[in-house]
């Protein structure tokens, strides 16, 4: 699992117990894991229509840099899924980790169709992403 977007945790992300607020964590694995959908799909039309269940292992406070880790996992006809590890950046703790995130490709309409992939493609407009870890 390669993991690309990191957050710093501000005191506007934070709880009434002064640690992460999970809606907000997992606002950005929704938006992230989409447009992760949308590039591999190639369509702007992408909704989410499944997430698992979601294990909240640790969690952050202010001034914690955590990352997300997205992968996808399978394709189906209409469908792309993927699963989702986020960590503490400096101590790599998992902090949240979800089996299962589907998305649906729709046409113009709102309609599920076919997307006609069958693999990730990890060599967008020629330049091969660095392995990080």
């Amino acid at each position: 699992m390669n993991f690309y977007t990191r957050k710093w945790i501000k005191p506007e992300d934070l709880n009434p117990n002064g640690t992460l607020f999970g809606g907000t964590l997992l606002r950005w694995i929704d938006e992230e894991a989409v447009i992760y959908a949308i590039v591999q799909l190639g369509n702007p039309n992408i909704v989410t229509k499944y997430i698992s269940e979601i294990n909240f292992v640790s969690s952050a406070r202010t001034g914690d840099i955590i990352e997300m880790g997205i992968e996808a996992i399978d394709f189906g006809r209409t469908s792309l899924t993927m699963r989702c590890e986020v960590r503490n950046k400096i101590t790599r703790k998992t902090i949240l980790s979800i089996d299962k995130l589907v998305f649906v490709n729709l046409n113009d309409e709102g309609t599920p169709t076919p997307h006609g992939k069958t693999e990730i493609h990890y060599n967008y407009l020629g330049i091969e992403p660095d392995k990080r870890d």
